[in-house]
C-alpha cells in the first residue's frame, strides 16, 4: 500500500474514531502538497463538515493532533484553511526502502485466482513475420506479463494459418520451380525459403494475367464491362489527380476482374484450386508436401520467437479449427439467435446494435471466418475456465471483433463479458518500406537485424565496451538493440498508429529502451564500487526533497502495473520506466554517493536507493520484454 493509500485508511480511521461516523477511505481526498507551501501530504477536509459540525480549520486541528498522536509516520502537522498539511516521518521512507530492498518480487502482487487467455501473432504459414507481426508479438507478450504480475494465471496462444488458397499457392510455386532445394541446401532460413516462393507464385501469375489481357476472351470481358457500366461515376468518387490519369482498361483489370480471373481463368489459379481440393480430401501426396513445408516455416518462426523473446502455451492450427463452430450455428438456428436465407446461407441480425446483418454460415454448408471463432470461443471456455480473453489483432479487424462478442453475447457464452479485442494501430517507417528479401513487406529479423547493426555501429563509435570479449559484445548490443525495438514499440498506447524510426530508438537522451537501461547500467556500476554496506546506518537519516520524489515513485509500481493491467496498455509500464529512469539519472548527478557524501549515513542510504531503482527498473522493463545489460 503507498503513502496516499495508507494516509486515506488512516484519515478515514480518525473520523471514525474523532466523530464516530464512518467515511469512505478512498473518498478521502489526499494529495502531494504543492509548491511553496509547507507539508508532505495535504489532506482537504471540506467533506468531513457535515459529519464533525465543526468549521474546517477546527476539523484540521482534530485530525492532525489525532494522526500525530496516534501514528508513527506522521511526524508534525500544519493548518492552513481548510487543509491539512502532513509532514511524513522519515522513519517510514527508510522503513519502506529496506522492506523494498529485501522483496526482490516489489510490485508483483499475489495470485487472485482468476485466470485470463492471451491470444496475439497468428501468422500464416506462407511467409515470414513481418513488421506488424512485431508490434503484434510485443504487444501481446507485454499485456499478458503484465496481466501475470498483477496476480492473474496467464495462458499464452497463437492460432497459426496454415491451410487455404495461399498456403497451396507456396505449396504449387515450390513443385513447378523448386528442383527438389530445401532451406537447408540453400542455407536459407524455412520461413524465408517458403516465403520465396509465394512472392515466385505470385510473380507468375502476374505475368500469366499480363498475357491473358491481350486475349480476345479479355477484351471482350472488358468490352461488355464497359457497356454495363457507369464510369463517369466510378471517376465522379476519385480526387482530382486520379482524376485525370484515369485509364478504364487498368480500373478493370487491377480492380474489378483480377480476383475472379484467379478463379475463372488463370491455369495457375485452376492448380492452386485443385490442390486445396486434394488437401481437404487428404490426399496423401498433397498432405505430404505441407507437412514439409510447414514445417520448414515453424522451424523459421521459433528462430524468430526466440530472439524476440516470446513464447506460447497452447499453439492452434486452422488445419484444426476450421471446421468449430458448426455445432453452435445450428444451435442458434434453433434457439432464433440466427436466420436462414432462401439460399440457405445462415445470418444474424446485429441491426439494433449497429452492426448490421452477417453472413455465419455459407449456402453451401461452409464455414466462414466468424464460424472458427465462434466456435473457438467455446471451446477454449471449457479448456481453460478462464474469466479473460484477450484478442491481440490490428485495429482493421475492429468491426469483425464487435460482430463476434454480441454474436457470442447472443448465444449467450457464460464468459463474454470478459471477452476483450486489444487493437492495435499500424507500423510505419519513416523512409518507407526498408528492404525485404521477398520484396513485399519489412521482414520481422531484418528489422531486428537493422536496430542491432545500428547498436553495433553506435558503440563503436564510443568505444566504451572495449574491455569486454566479442561474444560479450554481441550480447550486449543484442539486448540494446532489441530494447531500443521493443521500448519504441511499447511506450506508444496500442490504439495510435505509430511511426518506428531505429535511430531514434537508440538515442540515449531521449524517452528510449537504451536511455532506461542506461540507468540501470549505472546502478550496477555503483552497487559494484560500493561492495556492502550496512542498512542500518541509514536508519536515522533525513531524506531530501529529491530522495523522497524518488521513493514516492518507487512506490507507484504496484498501482501502475494493477492500472496497465486492467487497459490491457503497456505504454504504462513504458511511461513508469521511463520517469523513475530521468528521476534517477538526476539523482545520480545532483547527489553524491561516494566523493563528497555529507555522512556516511547519506551514503548507505543512496546505495540502497540506488540497489532498489536498479531492482525495480529490471522488473518493470522486464514487463516490456526487454532485458537489462550489464555494461553499455
Amino acid at each position: 500500500m503507498n503513502i496516499i493509500s495508507t494516509l486515506q485508511n488512516e484519515v478515514a480511521a480518525a473520523i471514525k474514531a474523532l466523530y464516530g461516523q464512518d467515511f469512505e477511505a478512498e473518498n478521502v481526498a489526499v494529495s502531494g502538497t504543492r509548491k511553496g507551501v509547507n507539508g508532505d501530504y495535504t489532506v482537504t477536509v471540506f467533506a468531513f463538515a457535515k459529519i464533525a459540525r465543526k468549521a474546517p480549520p477546527m476539523i484540521a486541528e482534530d485530525l492532525g493532533k489525532y494522526l500525530q498522536d496516534n501514528l508513527d509516520i506522521v511526524s508534525s502537522y500544519e493548518i492552513a484553511n481548510g487543509f491539512l498539511n502532513i509532514f511524513v516521518a522519515n522513519s517510514y521512507w527508510t522503513n519502506f526502502l529496506n522492506d523494498t530492498l529485501s522483496n526482490p518480487n516489489y510490485g508483483i502482487a499475489p495470485s487472485n485466482g482468476r485466470k485470463i487467455l492471451v491470444e496475439f501473432s497468428s501468422p500464416n504459414t506462407n511467409k515470414p513475420l513481418h513488421l506488424g507481426h512485431i508490434r503484434n508479438n510485443l504487444l501481446g507478450w507485454s499485456a499478458a506479463k503484465i496481466a501475470e504480475a498483477a496476480g492473474f494465471d496467464v495462458t499464452t496462444t497463437q492460432v497459426i494459418n496454415d491451410r487455404g488458397v495461399h498456403i497451396c499457392k507456396s505449396m504449387l510455386a515450390w513443385e513447378m520451380f523448386g528442383n527438389g532445394e530445401t532451406p537447408e541446401s540453400t542455407q536459407t532460413k524455412g520461413d524465408h525459403f517458403v516465403g520465396k516462393y509465394y512472392v515466385i507464385f505470385n510473380n507468375e501469375l502476374e505475368a500469366e494475367y499480363a498475357n491473358w489481357q491481350q486475349t480476345e476472351e479479355a477484351k471482350t470481358l472488358f468490352e461488355t464491362w464497359v457497356e454495363n457500366t457507369d464510369i463517369d461515376k466510378i471517376v465522379g468518387k476519385l480526387n482530382e489527380e486520379k482524376k485525370n490519369s484515369f485509364n478504364a482498361e487498368k480500373h478493370f483489370y487491377k480492380n474489378v476482374y483480377k480476383n475472379k480471373y484467379f478463379n475463372n481463368n488463370s491455369e495457375l489459379g485452376a492448380k492452386v484450386n485443385e490442390m486445396l481440393l486434394k488437401w481437404e480430401g487428404n490426399d496423401t501426396h498433397v498432405r505430404a508436401l505441407w507437412s514439409k513445408m510447414n514445417s520448414w516455416v515453424y522451424s523459421g518462426f521459433g528462430q524468430t520467437y526466440e530472439q524476440l523473446g516470446v513464447s506460447f502455451e497452447k499453439n492452434y492450427y486452422e488445419s484444426e479449427t476450421y471446421l468449430f463452430g458448426k455445432d453452435k450455428i445450428e444451435e442458434g438456428l434453433k434457439n432464433g439467435v440466427f436466420y436462414q436465407n432462401k439460399d440457405n446461407s445462415v445470418w444474424i441480425d446485429l441491426t439494433e446494435k449497429k452492426l448490421d446483418k452477417k453472413l455465419v454460415q455459407r449456402s453451401n454448408g461452409t464455414s466462414v471466418y466468424i464460424t472458427q471463432d465462434i466456435g473457438m470461443a467455446y471451446n477454449r471456455t471449457a479448456d481453460y475456465k478462464m474469466e479473460k480473453m484477450v484478442y491481440v489483432v490490428g485495429d482493421e479487424q475492429d468491426y469483425h471483433f464487435s460482430v463476434l462478442f454480441e454474436t457470442l453475447r447472443a448465444l449467450e457464452l457464460p464468459n463474454i463479458d470478459g471477452f476483450y479485442h486489444l487493437s492495435y494501430g499500424m507500423v510505419d517507417l519513416p523512409t518507407g518500406r526498408m528492404k525485404s528479401r521477398e520484396g513485399t513487406v519489412v521482414d520481422a529479423d531484418d528489422l531486428m537485424a537493422e536496430v542491432i547493426n545500428l547498436a553495433v555501429s553506435e558503440s563503436k563509435e564510443r568505444g566504451t565496451l572495449s574491455d569486454l570479449s566479442e561474444a560479450e559484445k554481441l550480447d550486449v548490443l543484442t539486448k540494446i538493440g532489441l530494447g531500443a525495438l521493443k521500448y519504441f514499440m511499447l511506450r506508444i498506447n496500442p490504439t495510435r498508429r505509430m511511426t518506428f524510426n531505429p535511430e531514434e530508438s537508440l538515442d540515449l537522451q531521449g524517452q528510449t529502451g537504451p536511455y532506461i537501461q542506461n540507468a540501470y547500467v549505472r546502478t550496477q556500476s555503483v552497487k559494484r564500487k560500493a561492495g556492502g554496506f550496512d542498512v542500518a546506518l541509514a536508519t536515522n537519516y533525513t531524506l531530501q526533497p529529491l530522495e523522497k520524489d524518488l521513493l514516492v515513485m518507487i512506490q507507484k509500481l504496484p498501482e501502475t502495473i494493477q492500472i496497465a493491467a486492467s487497459n490491457y496498455d503497456p505504454s504504462e509500464i513504458a511511461s513508469y520506466a521511463y520517469n523513475l529512469a530521468k528521476m534517477y539519472h538526476k539523482f545520480y548527478h545532483d547527489l553524491p554517493i561516494f566523493r563528497n557524501v555529507e555522512s556516511e549515513e547519506a551514503k548507505t542510504f543512496r546505495l540502497q536507493m540506488n540497489e532498489v531503482v536498479g531492482q525495480i527498473l529490471k522488473t518493470a522493463c522486464g514487463l516490456l520484454g526487454i532485458e537489462m545489460p550489464e555494461y553499455m
